[in-house]
């Protein structure tokens, strides 16, 4: 594979965009700081083919990332590869206004094919390489210039692994039938809504513990009111001010801005200051929440009982033997709130029933909650086995 010198200029970005576009997938990685600010502040892009790789310095003055960009997110005949690329996904739509698609995430195919629910790149890279990486420049900023030969080297190296393990992750997966079970997942990585922050809805990430119709209303506006100020400033929303502080506001309102000065979490200074001033609009701009707007309460399923606990304790073991005879992470199978959904008697609206997940598991479940199969121990496993309703003895 050749490594191309770090990518400053249009015209070495052109070149490199051109030499890459066949390709039927590229492997992307991201470098970026976001500690003490509210956008992530993009300071390398890492792309490797089969062939090519390089990393692109989006600091470098004057340079354009429209022609890598719209790789990413217009090509769709290329496969976009990250290995735990939520974040990576996000930085990119923050400047597209898209995500890359179609898309595939290493962290999760490993989860079909026996490794742990989030393995980490470098135990990837060993278990597929046999190569331990130098961690070294792992928590360098990223945002300094230059940057030195060790960065680089390291930076780059992300891709060029991953572009040798996916052809052997995706061979293996289609070898044991298993990569249509990924298709569900990826396109969940690969939703803008995943991404999408809309100021008035950004109230729901906070937790308050009422449905009263003022306090909510008074919740969207002063959340929608730090959403726009974290946006303008680029700074973390706790920064601005925190989830708990913006929930006693809510609760429990100022009447006038002098008070802002006795609020936990507030500097005394917000009771002259201007950003208090618009602190105090957004309360008294915030009109009682309509009904229509108030998302439903959560749904409550059956209430489990001892005896359901004990059932979907059985559930989750049955799901480690399972998991083990597949190799695959358990979690991609089923998750706690199906499995205690089934113990509690719900059938319907459950993801292990449908499906693939239905197929290695979801029926043996359905089998076992009503009683046609149970738990044997065969020399020394624990294994499951048909059972005669009624023959069973009840314990």
């Amino acid at each position: 594979m050749q490594v191309h010198p770090l990518i400053e200029t249009n015209a070495a970005l052109v070149e490199f965009c051109d030499l890459i576009q066949g390709s039927d997938f590229i492997a992307v990685d991201t470098e970026f700081m976001r500690e003490n600010t509210f956008w992530p502040e993009l300071c390398l892009i890492q792309v490797a083919d089969r062939d090519h790789a390089a990393a692109i310095d989006p600091m470098a003055p004057g340079i354009n990332l429209k022609p890598l960009l719209d790789l990413l997110v217009d090509n769709e005949d290329m496969l976009k590869v990250f290995h735990a690329g939520g974040q990576d996904v996000e930085i990119i739509f923050n400047l597209t206004g898209k995500t890359p698609h179609p898309i595939f995430d290493t962290q999760i195919g490993q989860m079909a094919l026996g490794q742990a629910e989030q393995v980490g790149y470098s135990n990837l890279v060993e278990a597929w390489i046999g190569l331990q990486l130098d961690k070294g420049a792992r928590f360098t900023d990223w945002s300094r210039r230059p940057l030195d030969k060790r960065q680089i080297d390291y930076a780059v190296g992300d891709v060029t692994h991953l572009a040798k393990i996916f052809p052997m992750m995706l061979d293996k997966l289609i070898k044991t039938g298993r990569g249509h079970w990924l298709d569900e997942e990826m396109e969940k990585l690969a939703d803008p809504a995943n991404y999408s922050v809309d100021p008035e809805k950004a109230w729901q990430r906070i937790k308050v513990p009422t449905r009263k119709l003022d306090v909510l209303g008074r919740l969207q506006s002063l959340a929608a009111w730090r959403e726009r100020e974290a946006r303008t400033k680029n700074l973390p929303r706790g920064r601005i001010v925190k989830d708990e502080t913006l929930a006693d506001l809510a609760a429990h309102p100022p009447k006038d801005q002098d008070g802002l000065g006795r609020v936990r979490g507030l500097s005394a200074t917000w009771r002259t200051n201007d950003i208090g001033g618009r602190l105090m609009d957004a309360i008294a701009n915030a009109k009682p929440m309509s009904k229509d707007d108030m998302p439903d309460r959560a749904p409550r399923g059956p209430g489990l009982g001892k005896e359901g606990t004990l059932v979907a304790d059985l559930l989750k073991l049955l799901l480690k033997i399972r998991a083990r005879e597949l190799n695959v992470a358990a979690r991609l199978i089923a998750r706690s709130d199906d499995l205690e959904a089934l113990a509690a008697g719900a059938r319907q609206g459950i993801q292990m029933m449908q499906g693939w997940r239905y197929d290695v598991f979801g029926h043996a479940a359905l089998d076992l909650v009503e009683g046609r199969m149970g738990f044997a121990v065969v020399n020394g496993k624990l294994v499951m086995s048909e059972i005669d309703p009624n023959a069973a003895i009840e314990i």
